[in-house]
This record gives C-alpha cells, structure tokens and sequence, in this order.
C-alpha cells in the first residue's frame, strides 16, 4: 500500500465535487473546441456549387480528425467517469495527477488542428500519436495511484488491476507503433490507432473475474 496525502475528502463533500465538475467541464470545453478549429470555408462565388463542394472536399482532413479527436477524448472522459465512480475519496495526491491528465485534455485541439491541416505530414500525426499517448498512459497512473492508496471503494485485485492497465496502455501501444509507420504512410498510421477499438473489444470479452467493478 502506498501512502498517500494525509488529508482525504469523502465523495459527499464538497471538494469532491469540485474536482468533478472541473474535470466535467474541461473535457466538455476540450470537445466542444476541436470543431471551432474546422473553419467554414471562403469562397470567391458564394453561389457557385462546385466551388463549395472543393472547399470542403479539402476540409475531410479536418473533419476525420474532429471526428476520431471527438470519439478519442469521449472515450477518456468515460474511462475517468467509471474511475470517479468508484472513488470513496480524493487527496491531494490523486488531485495533482489528475490536473497534469486534464492538462493534455485541454491539449488535444491542438494536435488535431495540426493533423486536419497537416494531414500528410508524419510530424503532425507523431504529435497526435504521442499526446493520445501519454493521456492513456496517464489514466493508469490515476487509477494504481487510487489503488495503491486506498481511495477505492471497491476491492478490486491485483488480476483486474492488471486488466485494468492492458486496457489502458493499449491504445499507448498503437500511437507508439504508428510513430515510425506515418514515415511510410499517414493514413496508415492513423488506420493502427483505430487497432485499439477491436483490441478493447475483445479484452472486454475475456475479461478478468470481478472486472465490472472497474465499470
């Protein structure tokens, strides 16, 4: 058991949910931002069709990456709802490490500005791979730090803890392994990140025994 910060406020409290609205309405402002990068496109004859449907033909690249950013952070704010959820406290600890996790939350528009615009440059998809990166690796270090102090309130057991982790660090290991494939190809490398979709799938089929109290 590690020990963790002296103080530590029960879920009823008040400073409990203030950490859970900040964290709410970061993801929903980190959301709602990465369609305010997606410019409407000028046109020189606002009449003319087929000068609209050019412009947003070179939009696709931007709204892929609205699109995967949207479902990628929807997918982090769910897997810090189910952590909150079983939460039966918060400490200093576990507050900090959750501003660095929300700090690449808050980052996230950026990356996929770069990647809508950039599309078929591999250094805007290795930014992308690495900040997807650390924010799946981030959630691991949330929940063993939760674990490992005691701040859960269910028993849960080093098996579904390392369950819990695989789960985590699987779309960690396809942006790592997109890095050097987006030298070859960057839709190629965006085709690995979606790997993880059918990878979870099927870690959620053979999950380990009491697993659904991580749910």
């Amino acid at each position: 058991m590690v020990k963790g910060s002296a103080r530590v406020w029960a879920r009823e409290t008040v400073e409990f949910g203030r950490v859970t609205g900040f964290s709410d309405g970061l993801f929903s402002i980190a959301m709602t931002l990465l369609i305010v990068e997606v410019a409407v496109p000028h046109m020189v004859h606002t009449g003319d069709t087929r000068e609209l449907l050019d412009r947003l033909e070179d939009l696709i690249p931007e709204f892929v990456g609205f699109f995967l950013s949207f479902a990628l952070i929807g997918r982090y704010w769910v897997a810090h709802h189910q952590m909150f959820s079983v939460l039966r406290g918060i400490d200093y600890g576990l507050i900090s490490r959750n501003l660095v996790y929300l700090a690449f939350i808050a980052f996230m528009p950026f990356p996929t500005a770069l990647l809508g615009d950039y599309f078929d440059n591999p250094l805007a998809v290795i930014a992308y791979a690495v900040t997807g990166a650390i924010v799946s690796a981030l959630e691991v270090v949330l929940l063993r730090y939760a674990w490992k102090t005691g701040l859960l309130s269910v028993k849960v057991t080093p098996q579904v803890m390392r369950w819990g982790s695989i789960m985590s660090l699987a779309p960690v290991a396809a942006f790592l392994v997109s890095i050097p494939a987006s030298f070859v190809s960057t839709p190629l490398a965006v085709g690995i990140w979606l790997l993880a979709v059918p990878f979870g799938i099927f870690m959620n089929r053979h999950a380990s025994a009491g697993a659904d109290v991580l749910e």
